[in-house]
This record gives structure tokens, sequence and C-alpha cells, in this order.
């Protein structure tokens, strides 16, 4: 433990933990079911895995300011992908390589031996824009030999200074996978032009990395950076997940400041290079997802966890729990596939476990529906749609709408003063027919047409605003579980 490790890891010990866990504990808008931080700020998911049976969740980690700071790496466990155990900050800031932030990477898994590679930030001083200059942003290596409880800093593999000089100094967010016995690292990057793209390293012992190229990129429609990318094989398809910065909405797409997707195409593996002729899709269509990482479980699954956020709001949209001492979570982790040419996704299954008191009913709607039972803030409804005849309206928590516009085929999610600046998140469909819903204190997570599409969004209700309320023309099958 150097210096500044002491020094930092001494000051978060010292910190009135029991104080402000309390406080944070105490806010009516804290999720009962999703991975939270126990204070202070979360935002992207971090090598994401399983190792002999646990599940692992390092995050990007700001105890000491709920509006985000000096970034550590937190960590958290489960068995279960239900139930989480937190094992407090797993890295710090406290080398000159990454002395201003451990920010985004990932975790490799070999031979009993967990690998971790990650972007350290640092800024220097005096008049520089940190695009071309004054920025470093190196990447990482570091190891666990006890399962990924205690993490060794191996030393800094890719300084900032040695990638390659046609781009910015915007490079960051390491992805290593395997192929043909060779390990490859994908990294988000900005070019000179202000394109975004991925580009490419490779290595034969994970410690020395030659540069191979662009993986992926430019498009001139998809901004200028692109983070967080993630490349995997799936049902037959090669699949590039990325967080692009800087694309501009059209019409009903791409309506947050950045957007998080992916395309389907096909890897050259003798260029190592990702091509596609699809169109990038965005994950999901609500008002807080981004920086998603995917992982592959022990049972073969591909499952993906997004942060339940968004960077540089500019206040445009807020979050009350500041106030309170925490701010995000991380979404429900979701299983991937691809059917029929679209990438879905689900809730895993794992999430039944939760459910609890139950409500069931198939009705003819005709005006107005409601039901005693029917309310509730922490929950999962999901609504079979057999028939629709008009506009069908759906009445969540306070001011939560969701509204399908039959005639023009056009689901709409709407918020009011509960939104704090969300407003409408629209999606075009082919019909509607199930809506899966996970509702917590102060999020919905809506899986449309058994994972098409995903709207995701946090709201702030008021307490006993709970009231689910149909209206319209349909025939519809509702159930619904309280989740414990």
């Amino acid at each position: 433990m150097n210096p500044l490790h002491k020094e930092l890891n001494n000051f978060y010990q010292k910190m009135n933990l029991g104080s402000l866990e309390k406080m944070v504990d105490q806010d009516q808008w804290r999720l009962k079911y999703h991975v939270m931080p126990p204070i202070g700020w979360l935002n992207d998911p971090n090598g994401v895995m399983q190792h002999d049976g646990i599940y692992h969740l390092y995050y990007q980690y700001s105890p000491y300011d709920a509006e985000g700071g000096l970034k550590y790496w937190g960590h958290k466990t489960s068995t279960d992908l239900v139930t989480f155990e937190d094992h407090g900050i797993a890295l710090y800031p406290d080398q000159p390589y990454d002395l201003h932030g451990v920010y985004s990477g990932t975790a490799y898994v070999e031979d009993g031996q967990i690998h971790y590679f990650y972007t350290g930030n640092v800024k220097h001083l005096g008049d520089h824009d940190y695009i071309s200059s004054g920025r470093e942003q190196n990447t990482v290596h570091a190891v666990s030999h006890d399962g990924g409880f205690t993490i060794q800093k191996v030393g800094c593999v890719i300084h900032a200074d040695d990638y390659p000089k046609e781009f910015s100094q915007h490079i960051r967010d390491p992805k290593v996978f395997k192929h043909s016995e060779r390990y490859y690292m994908l990294l988000g990057a900005r070019d000179l032009e202000s394109q975004g793209q991925v580009i490419v390293y490779q290595s034969d012992n994970l410690v020395d990395w030659r540069y191979q190229g662009v993986f992926a990129g430019p498009d001139q429609k998809l901004g200028y950076m692109w983070e967080c990318p993630d490349y995997f094989s799936l049902d037959g398809e090669d699949v590039l997940i990325f967080s692009p910065q800087g694309v501009e909405p059209e019409g009903y797409l791409y309506q947050n400041v950045y957007q998080a997707g992916y395309m389907l195409g096909k890897l050259d593996p003798s260029l190592m290079q990702f091509s596609s002729q699809e169109k990038f899709v965005e994950l999901d269509r609500g008002f807080d997802f981004y920086a998603p990482q995917t992982f592959l479980d022990e049972q073969g699954r591909r499952i993906l966890w997004g942060w339940m956020g968004l960077p540089d709001e500019d206040g445009a949209i807020t979050n009350p729990t500041v106030e309170q001492g925490w701010q995000h979570a991380m979404t429900l982790p979701r299983e991937l596939s691809i059917e029929q040419g679209r990438l879905k996704q689900r809730p895993l299954p794992e999430y039944k476990k939760l459910r609890g008191q139950h409500f069931e009913d198939t009705f003819e709607l005709t005006d107005h529906y409601q039901n005693e039972q029917l309310f509730g803030e922490v929950y999962e409804l999901i609504v079979e749609v057999e028939r629709v005849e008009s506009e069908l309206v759906l009445h969540l928590r306070q001011d939560t709408v969701l509204r399908y516009d039959h005639d023009n085929k056009r689901l709409h999610l709407e918020l009011g003063a509960s939104g704090f600046g969300r407003d409408q998140r629209t999606v075009e469909l082919d019909g509607l027919t199930q809506l899966h819903i996970f509702s917590d204190r102060s999020s919905l997570e809506i899986f449309v047409n058994d994972g098409d599409y995903v709207l995701t969004t946090r709201m702030y209700p008021e307490q006993n605003h709970d009231l689910v309320a149909f209206e319209g023309q349909a025939k519809l099958t509702i159930n619904k579980w309280a989740l414990d």
C-alpha cells in the first residue's frame, strides 16, 4: 500500500459512514432490488463476470460526492444476481498513471487468475482543452489471485503517449477477448477529426500489447466519441456494442444526451475488423441507460448490465436523491439473445424468487379498469394484450403513463413532475402484444413485446401515489406480483 493509497483508504474509513448510510437508507426513493452505491455516486459497470459460481460487479464509484468526483472502483458480489454483498472499494486512484480516476474497464479470467484492464485518468495543470492536450488516459493492468476480492496493480501496459497519433487524447474503456489463441483489446476512441471509432490491440501474454488498427468506424452519423466498446458472438451473429457521444436526434431516435446501442455485423479475423451494413440500434429507448457491459456466465448466458443514468445532463434532467447523499443505480441484469435479426433483452428468471402476493385478471376493457389489489411501488406487472381497438393507456406511479396509439402504432412513455425533467420517449411498433414492467421505488424498466424494446427511467413520485389503472378498449390479461 503506497502512501497515497494509505491516505485515501484512511480518509474513507474515517468518514462518518454510519451516519451517511443511515441518511441514505432513510430516503423514500431508495431502491429495493437494484444495485446502488452505499453512499455517493455510481456510474459505469466494470469488470462484470462470474468466477467459481460468484458473480462480480465492479463499478465506477465516488463515495465522497453524490454529484460525481474522483473515481474509484466499488465492488459487489452475488450468487444469484438478485441479492448482493458490498465489499467496499476495490481499486483506488493511487498511482501516477491513474491519480485522477480509476475509469472503466474489463475483467478477463484465465487459469483461475483474473486480469483487469482499466483506464487510468490523469489531467495536467495548465491551459488545456483536455481533448488534444492535457490529458492522459492510460491502459492499466491489474490481477487478482483470490477470486476477485483483492486486486493488485501490475502497471501501465499502454501509456497515453503510445496511442496512435491520428487520435485525440480520448482513448479509454478497454474490453479484452480471446480469438484463435491470441488476446485482443478494444478501446473506445475519438480521432483528431472528432469522429468516434473503436481501435484494437493484440497480445500473446496479456502484458505486451501491439496496435493492430481500427476495429470499427468511423461513421459521421454516429458522433465524435465511441465509449465502452464490447464485442461478442451470439446465436451465430457478431455483435458490437458501444456508447456514442454526439449523435443528432432523428425522429423518435437518439433523444438522450448520449446513446448506447449495438450493431450486428461480421468480424474479419484476418484484419481484426468489424463491418456492418446494419443500422445502429439503441439498446434502451427510455431516459436512463448508458455504458452497458456484457459477460458470459457459467450457464452460457450472455448477460448485460447497464448504468441506470447518464453523464453530462447539464441540469435538464436531475435526481433529487443527491440531497440525500446518493445518486444512480444499475439496471437489472438482462439476458441477451438474437432472434430474427433482432437483439432481444429479457429479465433474468432469477428475479421470480422475489415474487410475493399475486393478482391475476383477464378482462374486456371498455373504458376504465381499476382493482383494489392493483397498486404498489415495488412490483412486477405483465400485461398480455390479446386485442386493442383504440388508444390504450396504462397509469402507473403518480403522473407516469404508458400510452399506446393503436392507429399510429406508437408507444409513448410520459412523465410529469415526478420525472424531474424527463418528459416523453416514443417507440414505433408493428403492434403491441406484451408489456413486462419492473417497478421499484424510483425506477421503471419496461420490456416491450417479449424484449423487442426496453424503456428504462428513473422517476421520483410522492408516497402513496401508486394506483395502477387502465383506459381504452382492449382485451387484456394481467399478472402482478408484489416483489419482496
